[in-house]
């Protein structure tokens, strides 16, 4: 990287977090580029610089989470190679609700649901889940789970982690190891076949 693109490179970074906390503040039809720039402290052309339009920057927001989730999926995998595809589940579950807690700003993009979003942002979008569903796909596979069971247990499990985060964030559960183990044993117990 040159010393040129290092400055560019924070710039652009900066500004991807901005249009987080722009679009959570004021919603994805409110996003203001201009406000965002004037919050990183650039211009009202900077942002430009770096995104063509609107829709590009809301693309690239929605990949800089996915990769933050990626990387962090990706070293957990790495870490478990010889876990069972259920072992997997819960620490990919446990790991999303700490992302969350995290990054709450993050969750408000992974949540939006807007009809003027692109099919490409929307496609983005589901690439949070992927390597989860994977996963998910191959241990209902592997106990033969009916499609049924699969989308009433996913759908518990996925309120229990935004649930579990919500309240990690409100205070209403602490953000400590035993609720942490709690929250586990709750999504463990979901997986049962039962």
């Amino acid at each position: 990287m040159t010393e040129n693109e290092a400055p560019e490179k924070e710039t652009a970074e900066l500004l991807l977090l901005a249009g987080i906390e722009d679009i959570e503040k004021h919603g994805f039809q409110n996003m203001s580029m201009r406000r965002i720039a004037a919050a990183c402290g650039v211009s009202c052309a900077a942002p430009y610089k770096h995104y063509k339009n609107r829709n590009e920057f809301l693309l690239a927001i929605i990949n800089y989470i996915n990769d933050n989730w990626r990387r962090i999926q990706e070293e957990l995998l790495e870490e478990n190679k010889g876990a069972t595809n259920r072992e997997l589940l819960i620490k990919i579950s446990v790991a999303y609700i700490q992302f969350l807690v995290e990054h709450p700003n993050f969750r408000s993009i992974i949540l939006m649901k807007d009809d003027n979003m692109s099919p490409e942002q929307i496609h983005a979008k589901m690439q949070v889940s992927r390597y989860t569903d994977e996963i998910i796909t191959r241990y209902c596979e592997e106990v033969h789970m009916s499609p049924t069971d699969r989308k009433r247990k996913t759908f518990i499990v996925r309120s229990l982690i935004y649930g579990a985060a919500l309240l990690m964030d409100s205070g209403e559960l602490d953000k400590s190891d035993v609720d942490l183990l709690m929250v586990e044993n709750s999504i463990d117990r979901e997986f049962n076949i039962i």
